[in-house]
């Protein structure tokens, strides 16, 4: 079976759980930016976890089905309409052939995932279906989605869900105010003591400047601390020579707006990371829509890995929940 894309959406592309291992020659993990709410889909439908979906951004897409299908909306908050009727999120749908699946206006947060039973069956490539579109790879012929697409779905394996709805004490909520936990270096030694002060006691709103590549912030700005720059470096006292960039990492580039560095963010160049966001902690801020006023608080690496564990144990039981298993 297929889908036929009437309408693309803003930015609609196929996305699993990412590309790892290629890192390291610039290639970036892509994958669902809400990995949490993706997954969920999945369990509903009764796919392995592993499976891509179609990730939408802010405007959906409008498809048609040409066999019968079982799908899933989960994610941010969007009206869901299947024939023109309002049908509801979280919970598995039912689609005949020729059935019509569009959106209304989102009412939080980013992006919503559409998860349809067999999996979207594009070609594997380094290890995963996910679009990476600044590369031109992976996905749909490597790009988002466009009207006339056709969007292959794989075959059905294993047994669908006992339970058809997620139970609302696992769906995430997309509130406009986030405190996100970081770790701070490796280059936070080059912020004043003023600096650090504003970075962890100041508010930062997010900017319309956000995609998968990474969100930029605006708040008080920070200070650096005074330096001849290293041959190689920039002028500005946030240039380094060059690092490699961990995903998460943040930057404040002439001290004024963090960037936070996403899914598909470059893995190096010649800003300062003066902190990581946890990775429990990366769907949280792939929910936070434009003016969400967020705050940074510091844990230590231990207790970025007790909240990567509390992170995976909410998922399995989330799995269970439906009657799925990731």
């Amino acid at each position: 079976m297929a889908f036929s894309i009437k309408n693309p959406g803003l930015a609609t592309t196929v996305q699993d759980q990412g590309r790892v291992g290629y890192y390291n020659v610039g290639i970036p993990q892509s994958g669902s930016m809400d990995q949490y709410s993706a997954e969920l889909g999945n369990a509903l439908v009764g796919n392995p976890a592993t499976d891509a979906v179609l990730e939408c951004t802010y405007l959906g897409p409008v498809l048609v089905t040409d066999a019968d299908a079982i799908v899933a909306i989960t994610g941010a908050p969007v009206e869901v309409k299947v024939n023109g009727e309002t049908q509801p999120q979280w919970t598995r749908l039912q689609l005949s052939a020729g059935d019509e699946l569009s959106f209304g206006v989102i009412q939080g947060g980013t992006r919503y995932y559409i998860a349809v039973r067999g999996g979207i069956d594009v070609p594997v490539v380094l290890g995963s279906r996910s679009t990476y579109t600044l590369g031109g790879i992976g996905g749909l012929n490597g790009r988002k989605l466009e009207a006339g697409d056709v969007v292959p779905v794989g075959a059905p394996r294993g047994e669908v869900p006992g339970v058809e709805e997620m139970p609302d004490a696992f769906r995430p909520s997309f509130d406009k105010a986030q405190s996100v936990r970081i770790v701070m270096g490796l280059y936070d030694h080059r912020l004043t003591d003023t600096g650090k002060d504003n970075l962890l006691n100041g508010e930062w709103k997010v900017t319309p400047v956000a995609d998968r590549m990474g969100l930029r912030y605006s708040g008080p700005g920070v200070e650096w601390k005074e330096r001849e720059q290293p041959f190689g470096a920039g002028s500005d006292p946030s240039n380094i020579v060059d690092a490699g960039y961990a995903v998460g990492s943040i930057q404040i580039p002439g001290g004024t707006q963090p960037i936070i560095l996403h899914r598909d963010a470059v893995s190096g160049g010649g800003y300062a990371m003066v902190a990581t966001v946890i990775s429990a902690d990366m769907d949280l801020v792939a929910r936070a829509a434009p003016g969400t006023v967020t705050t940074f608080v510091v844990v230590s690496q231990d207790e970025a890995i007790g909240a990567r564990k509390e992170r995976a144990e909410l998922r399995t039981k989330a799995w269970e929940a439906v009657g799925a298993k990731p």
